[in-house]
C-alpha cells in the first residue's frame, strides 16, 4: 500500500494540493469505497482516508476496530465515536489554516458536502474528479491476481450451471443456483445482481432475473460475476434451451464474430472507441445495428464499471494492464437476444482473454 499511497503523493505534489480526503459512508455496507480500498486494504463500509504529503489516517467507528488490524495498512488508524466526516475536525492535520484540501466529491452528498465544511471551516476544500481512477486504471500485479482468480470463479460456476439448468426452472432459480455455486467456489459475493435472461426476455439488456419459466427453444442469457478480494470479474453468455433455430444460429454467429474481431483490436495504445467501432461494424454490416445500443465494454476495477469505456463516444486510449469487458450484443425486441462477454487484460501487443468458459452456441 506505500506504493500506492507515494503515487498519490506525487499527484498531490504536482497539483498543489496539501491533502486529499477519500471517504466511505455506509452506502450499502457492501465496502464498495475504491479509494479506501485501495489506497489501504480496507474493506469495511465506514471511514475517511485522510492522506497528507507526509502520512495517512483511516477514522473508522468501532465496529471495525479487529478488522482494521489486521487488513489496513501504510496508515495510522483512528477509532473515533463520531461519524467519519465528522471526526476529522479533531484531526488538527486536517484543520490547519489555508490546507489545500483534494475532495472526491462525486462520492459525498449534496448534505455531506455542507456538513464537511463546517467541519474543516478554515481549510480550502476542492472538488475533485478522477483523482484515483487515473492510478487505478492500470492494474499492478496483485490486482491482475485477483481479478484472474475472480475470473476462473465465474468460469467454473458457469460450468456448473450447465448441469443444473433444465426446462421449467424460472429465472430467479437459476439465479440464485448461480450466485451459490460461485460463493461455493471461494467468492466473497455476487459483482453485481444476477441477469439470467430466457425467451423473448433475453432482448432486454439488464434483464435482472424474474419469475419467469425457462422454456425449450429460449434463448438464456446469463451476465454475471463474483468478487474476489474485492475485484470482480463480469462474463456474459447466452445458450439455447434445447435445439437453436437456424435464425438463433445467425443472431449467436453474428454477434460471436464481433466479440472476437472487438478482442483483436485491443492492444495498448488503441482507442477505446476503435475497439467499438470493429465489433460495430460486423454487427451494422449484417443489419442489425439498431438493435446493439449499448457501448462494447468497460474498465473493470474495484468497481464493475470502471474506466476505460469502450464506446463510440470513449475519448481513452487503452493502456498496458488495463482490464477492460468486450461485450456486443443483438437484441430484438419480442424475439430475444444474444450478448457474449470477455475480460481482457491489455497488453503491448494485443489482449489477453482471461475466460476460459466455452463460447461456442451450446444447446442443451
Amino acid at each position: 500500500m506505500k506504493a500506492r499511497l507515494d503515487k498519490l503523493r506525487q499527484v498531490l505534489r504536482k497539483e498543489n494540493f496539501d491533502a486529499a480526503l477519500f471517504a466511505i459512508l455506509d452506502k450499502d455496507d457492501s465496502g464498495e469505497g475504491p479509494g479506501p480500498r485501495w489506497l489501504t486494504g480496507y474493506s469495511g463500509s465506514t471511514a475517511s482516508v485522510f492522506v497528507t504529503l507526509k502520512q495517512a489516517w483511516l477514522i473508522t467507528d468501532s465496529r471495525y476496530a479487529e478488522q482494521v488490524k489486521k487488513e489496513v495498512k501504510g496508515c495510522k488508524i483512528i477509532i473515533s465515536k463520531k461519524p467519519a466526516l465528522r471526526a476529522l475536525e479533531d484531526l488538527k492535520e486536517a484543520t490547519q489554516k489555508n490546507m489545500r484540501i483534494a475532495v472526491e466529491s462525486a462520492r459525498l452528498t449534496v448534505a455531506q458536502k455542507k456538513q464537511l465544511s463546517s467541519f474543516l471551516p478554515q481549510a480550502v476544500l476542492i472538488d475533485t474528479e478522477q483523482l484515483l481512477e487515473d492510478l487505478m486504471v492500470c492494474k499492478d500485479a496483485s490486482e491482475l491476481a485477483s481479478i484472474k482468480k475472480a475470473v476462473a470463479i465465474s468460469d467454473e460456476a458457469f460450468g456448473r450451471i450447465l448441469n443444473f439448468l433444465k426446462p421449467g426452472l424460472t429465472e430467479k432459480e437459476v439465479a440464485a443456483e448461480l450466485e451459490y455455486q460461485m460463493k461455493m467456489l471461494g467468492a466473497a459475493k455476487e459483482s453485481f445482481p444476477t441477469i439470467v435472461a430466457s425467451g423473448w426476455r433475453s432482448a432486454l439488456p439488464h434483464g435482472l432475473a424474474s419469475e419467469k419459466k425457462i422454456k425449450k427453444g429460449d434463448f438464456v442469457t446469463f451476465d454475471f460475476g463474483a468478487k474476489y478480494n474485492g475485484y470482480p470479474s463480469d462474463i456474459t453468455r447466452t445458450i439455447v434451451m434445447g435445439k437453436a433455430s437456424a435464425r438463433q444460429k445467425k443472431i449467436y454467429n453474428i454477434v460471436a464474430r464481433a466479440q472476437l474481431a472487438g478482442i483483436k483490436k485491443v492492444k495498448n495504445g488503441v482507442s477505446g472507441r476503435d475497439v467499438d467501432a470493429v465489433a460495430r461494424k460486423i454487427i451494422t454490416r449484417a443489419g442489425y445495428g439498431k438493435y446493439f445500443g449499448h457501448g462494447t465494454g468497460h474498465g473493470l476495477s474495484l468497481e464493475v464499471h470502471a474506466r476505460p469505456s469502450v464506446s463510440p463516444r470513449s475519448t481513452e486510449v487503452l493502456k498496458s494492464n488495463m482490464v477492460i469487458t468486450v461485450e456486443p450484443g443483438i437484441y430484438i425486441p419480442g424475439w430475444g437476444g444474444v450478448r457474449i462477454e470477455d475480460d481482457v487484460i491489455v497488453r503491448p501487443q494485443g489482449g489477453t482473454v482471461l475466460n476460459k468458459a466455452d463460447k461456442k452456441l451450446l444447446e442443451l
